[in-house]
């Protein structure tokens, strides 16, 4: 009705036509975003009671950071995941670990349920952060990492900082090879543009139209509950901050060089990379005496994490690793 009263007040009151055709679908654009901007928060209001954090919102120190943890035995396993990712996408793998040990999962600063910051997301706050919710949540470590993509990074300055506290690592086609940080740091002023524009336009339900289609691989019950976390503007944010802090994050990872003979797992998926990638994969492999490096055939960098049969290889490289851990034995050779 809104729309329609403004039309007769522009056909009434302005009397250039030009003019008029002008204003006309300035009022539509108008009219369709308040529109979208009044759906979308309606939907997310609903999204919040149907879809209640599974596990604990942890007070880290000014911001909450969802943890949800399953399963018993030591060492417990931090699954990490990556870039635009949030713990439903683990919803494969952890069940299955959780067979053997105890296995959390947990989103980041702006992901999933967890709040959103305005500090820079690179690897040394995101594993800082990590650590901080794992002590005040009283999960003991060390622990098993296991990242995948960009998680991978962070896992690995998770190492680099806090040693003591990881008994072994599993990198899930982890992101390794350098980036040139000139090369990334020349596309920060044109993120920081787009991270100015994204809660506007994630208002407007665009991320619930990009996640409308993803998440089909993941279990059922899960995938409604992924689609509307990755539809809000701070997951959207959060998305492009780590993105921002890119080059730094890889600098900061490559501080972890030696992690002794401790167990870890180098995991490629076998399909939709070039031998840069795979020569990368296995430079990771050399960062520890215990080590090993696969490839998952017929895998891709996705399908590894939100494919139930595609992820088994993953499952299982993070139980190796910590059956090794329990027995003090090299991992095995398969």
């Amino acid at each position: 009705m809104l729309v329609v009263w403004m039309f007769r007040r522009i056909g009434r009151q302005v009397a250039s036509r030009g003019a008029r055709w002008l204003l006309y679908p300035i009022t539509m654009v108008l009219a369709v975003a308040a529109i979208g901007g009044g759906y979308e928060t309606v939907r997310e209001a609903l999204d919040a009671r149907a879809y209640p954090p599974p596990g604990e919102l942890v007070d880290i120190g000014g911001h909450r950071l969802h943890l949800s943890c399953v399963g018993a035995g030591s060492p417990t396993v931090i699954l990490e995941p990556g870039l635009g990712a949030s713990s439903a996408d683990m919803s494969w793998i952890a069940p299955v670990v959780a067979r053997d040990t105890r296995v959390c999962v947990y989103d980041r600063a702006g992901r999933g349920w967890s709040d959103p910051v305005d500090e820079p997301q690179d690897a040394d706050h995101i594993a800082a952060d990590l650590h901080t919710l794992l002590t005040e949540a009283h999960v003991d470590g060390p622990y098993v990492l296991a990242g995948h993509s960009f998680g991978g990074l962070y896992v690995r300055d998770f190492a680099a900082q806090f040693p003591d506290q990881v008994a072994g690592l599993v990198l899930l086609d982890s992101t390794a090879s350098r980036v040139r940080p000139s090369a990334v740091n020349a596309q920060a002023p044109t993120v920081g543009r787009v991270l100015t524009v994204v809660p506007a336009v994630a208002h407007l339900g665009v991320g619930r139209i990009i996640a409308s289609s993803d998440y089909e691989s993941l279990p059922p019950d899960i995938q409604a509950e992924a689609r509307a976390n990755a539809s809000t503007s701070r997951q959207l944010a959060s998305t492009l901050q780590e993105y921002r802090e890119g080059a730094t994050s890889v600098q900061q990872a490559s501080a972890l060089t030696d992690l002794g003979d401790k167990p870890l797992i180098v995991l490629t998926a076998g399909t939709g990379h070039n031998p840069t990638w795979q020569s990368a994969q296995d430079r990771l492999a050399t960062l520890s005496t215990n080590a090993l490096h696969r490839t998952a055939a017929d895998t891709t960098h996705v399908s590894m994490l939100q494919d139930q049969a595609d992820s088994a290889a993953a499952s299982q490289a993070v139980r190796d690793v910590v059956a090794s851990v329990r027995s003090g034995k090299p991992l095995p050779t398969r």
